[in-house]
């Protein structure tokens, strides 16, 4: 079956994909003017929660709420979600005191929420709403309700949830972001939560990777470049820790065998010869070993450097982390 290009249909792929963009992008900005006090006031009760948070919807609300929980357990507010019509039949046991929870309707009348909102009123779990109706039940029972402004839906007919599943999804984010925020939540905790995949990897700490001990290529200043070749080949990481005082100050690379050998140098018996200090770079690069693993990768691509020396807070040597580790390790 031959398809004619989308340019030649009326109404082209490309005009309707950015028509709904747009549509979405201003419901948005609509949302973002609309925020007042609410907001705060919604952030402070989820905060405040000693339990769980409980994201319910119904249909596309629900798979949207879905995401809001996932989201949330995920940065640092303990969530679930209920779905409401199985809250009916016996998850409403899944709610217990101090939680609080979070439920998703555009009209605010969604019949399944009905048994899930009575039981919050019942046994006075604090209850926030994302809703797009004021007036509806589900905003009237509600302690506090985050308004969705009255965006139109980006599909033509103005019937499929479109711009305010966005809407949604968007305000959820924001409760998220505030939320860990307020906490503090840093990247150690992010990781706690994220241990998988290559974002858990780019959150590995810098000590969980590098070798120690006797692994680490390390001489003298003294020492002969006969002797230092042999040491940097032995250790195979393509570099050599010069230490003085228990303090590395210096580094011996490929890049600076190959300068100290360029044409109009010392011969290579002469340079043999030579001492580590006189050859090394100074003040070379190095990470602390609490530093994470994503942070090492940039600052190998930054400086084009294929290792990194870590160094406590004296500037001795504990370690060595090579690229190829953190190849290994999935974070780059």
């Amino acid at each position: 079956m031959d398809i004619p290009p989308s340019d030649t249909l009326p109404g082209s792929d490309l005009a309707v994909a950015r028509r709904v963009l747009a549509t979405e992008a201003e419901g948005l900005g609509l949302l973002a003017a609309a925020l007042d006090e609410r907001f705060p006031r919604a952030v402070s009760l989820l905060a405040g929660t000693t339990g769980r948070v409980v994201v319910t919807g119904m249909g596309k609300s629900g798979h949207v709420a879905r995401k809001i929980a996932a989201t949330l357990a995920s940065t640092g507010t303990p969530a679930l979600f209920v779905h409401p019509a199985e809250a009916s039949h016996g998850d409403l046991g899944m709610m217990v005191p101090g939680d609080a929870v979070l439920a998703l309707s555009n009209s605010g009348e969604t019949p399944e929420l009905a048994d899930l909102v009575a039981h919050t009123r019942r046994f006075a779990l604090p209850l926030v709403a994302i809703t797009g109706r004021e007036a509806s039940a589900l905003a009237r029972a509600a302690d506090v309700v985050l308004l969705l402004p009255p965006a139109p839906e980006a599909c033509p007919m103005g019937l499929a949830p479109t711009t305010s599943t966005t809407l949604q999804m968007a305000l959820g984010d924001a409760l998220a972001v505030a939320l860990l925020t307020r906490r503090g939540f840093t990247p150690a905790d992010f990781r706690v939560f994220h241990p998988g995949g290559r974002l858990g990897a780019q959150l590995s700490r810098v000590r969980d990777l590098m070798h120690g001990g006797a692994e680490m290529p390390l001489a003298p200043p003294a020492m002969r470049m006969d002797a230092a070749l042999v040491a940097m080949t032995q250790k195979r990481f393509g570099c050599l820790g010069i230490v003085e005082g228990g303090r590395l100050v210096g580094v011996i690379t490929d890049g600076d065998l190959r300068r100290a050998l360029q044409p109009g140098g010392p011969g290579a018996a002469t340079f043999l010869e030579r001492r580590a200090a006189e050859v090394m770079t100074r003040t070379p690069r190095t990470i602390g070993p609490d530093a994470l693993a994503g942070e090492a990768l940039r600052l190998m691509n930054q400086h084009a450097i294929t290792a990194l020396f870590v160094v406590d807070q004296a500037g001795a040597p504990i370690g060595i982390l090579h690229v190829h580790d953190l190849l290994r390790a999935g974070v780059a």
